[in-house]
């Protein structure tokens, strides 16, 4: 049974992710539609609309992983004593990747700048993978659901790479 501050743990878990994303998709409102709309873009890139459900689908599971993350350190700590340092090593992991996550759309979008957020995307990928590790430490299931957005910045990381080529 699921008890009400684990619902509300999980609930403010997803919505520190979705947060972190409104903050980056502010930079990629209407005044940098025209701009990105002028960009020579490769044939492989997706359709504007994909991006908006993809992203908070991932946000969302980011959300939940750490929620599982954190619950499963927690209530673990008692019986193994380096869990604890584990499950902050990975929350700690998981917050550093969400800034870089929200950084990508400033530089990429606000600065106008597929350079620097090519920069920013090989940090993030990183970051990605150092999180993926730190959870798998604590909870292989939650590092599992961040697999398809590993997979996915690899995708974006390469749309940026041809972009700024392109541009």
């Amino acid at each position: 049974m699921i008890e009400k501050s684990d619902f509300v743990k999980f609930s403010a878990a997803i919505m520190v992710s979705e947060l972190s994303g409104a903050l980056g998709s502010a930079f990629a409102g209407p005044v940098t539609s025209d701009w990105y709309a002028g960009l020579v873009k490769p044939a492989f890139t997706p359709s504007d609309w994909i991006f908006g459900p993809v992203w908070i689908t991932f946000y969302a599971l980011m959300g939940a992983a750490a929620f599982l993350v954190w619950k499963r350190g927690f209530s673990r700590h008692k019986e193994d004593a380096t869990i604890w340092h584990k499950t902050k090593v990975a929350l700690a992991a998981f917050g550093i990747q969400l800034v870089f996550n929200a950084l990508w759309s400033i530089l990429f979008f606000g600065l106008q700048s597929p350079f620097w957020a090519l920069a920013d995307v090989a940090i993030l990928w990183l970051s990605i993978v150092w999180m993926i590790w730190a959870f798998d430490r604590v909870y292989r299931f939650a590092a599992a659901l961040m697999l398809p957005y590993l997979f996915w910045v690899s995708f974006a990381a390469y749309l940026n790479y041809a972009i700024w080529m392109l541009n």
